[in-house]
């Protein structure tokens, strides 16, 4: 059973500046939530309780959000406001959060890695707050299904328009039906020219234990970073990587117009 779901949050998030000069990106809001606790929602609607986080400088906001702000609490009190905090508080109930630090920003890969310390030899999810998902289903719960199926690495993938590839990991594989391919290739951001596919992981994966050995061992790749993508091919050699497309809509909030289409969306369900 998985029980673990990491959170690499340790970005600078300069397409955001200077919004995000002293503000983590993940704590922008969408409406009246931080994209990070959409992300928090999913893992534990999943199952995965308990949340670690691998921060970074200028992100104390991320701890003081999942924790209790008792005089705020005590301040709402019987007032109309009182339950506009019962989705955090919820959280903060129900599941446990742990932090630690990467020193140098060397790529997901390395920020996977350093998440060691609070994962351990276990599966765990991982979730990019910066991908904000939405489904009857959550993302993350389709994905442990899946892992319950193939107990092997997961990665989410969408079709993506062919002059965006160079944007994400494409992978490419044998189909076992219309929604999960055994992959066989994954190329972390190819030029359109060079793409196996237009299949584009996105920010939702399930690692096995053994990928932190993998990481130790895998040589910087593209822009001199640590590379999941690089990491995942190893899996994929000995064919224990699935690529899952999920049932839903995802919107690409590391980017102005995916955070404002996302902000639209909720506003309208919110109606």
């Amino acid at each position: 059973m998985i029980k673990k779901c990491l959170f690499p949050v340790a970005g600078y998030g300069t397409r955001f500046l200077p919004a995000t000069k002293a503000q983590p990106k993940e704590m922008l809001p969408i409406l009246t939530k931080p994209l990070v606790q959409y992300g928090v929602e999913e893992a534990s609607d999943a199952g995965l309780k308990e949340i670690a986080f691998v921060t970074g400088r200028n992100k104390r906001a991320i701890e003081d959000h999942f924790d209790i702000t008792y005089e705020l609490e005590d301040h709402l009190k019987g007032s109309s406001r009182e339950n506009s905090l019962k989705s955090i508080r919820n959280l903060i109930d129900e599941c446990s959060f742990s932090y630690t630090r990467q020193v140098q920003m060397k790529g997901l890969g390395d920020a996977i890695l350093t998440g060691y310390a609070i994962i351990g030899n276990e599966p765990f999810g991982v979730i990019l707050a910066d991908d904000l998902c939405f489904g009857e289903e959550g993302i993350m719960s389709q994905m442990i299904k899946v892992y319950e199926k193939y107990k092997c690495s997961v990665v989410a993938v969408e079709e993506v328009a062919p002059e965006d590839v160079n944007k994400y990991g494409i992978i490419s594989g044998q189909p076992l039906d219309e929604r999960h391919t055994r992959v066989e290739t994954m190329v972390e951001k190819p030029e359109p020219d060079q793409a196996p596919s237009n299949l584009a992981i996105i920010g939702r994966y399930i690692l096995t234990a053994d990928i932190f050995d993998i990481l130790r061992t895998t040589a910087l790749g593209r822009g001199g970073e640590i590379q999941i993508t690089d990491a995942l091919q190893t899996q994929a050699r000995q064919g224990k990587v699935i690529a899952y497309r999920f049932k839903g809509q995802r919107f690409d909030c590391g980017s102005i117009d995916g955070f404002v289409n996302a902000t639209n969306f909720f506003y309208q369900r919110m109606k």
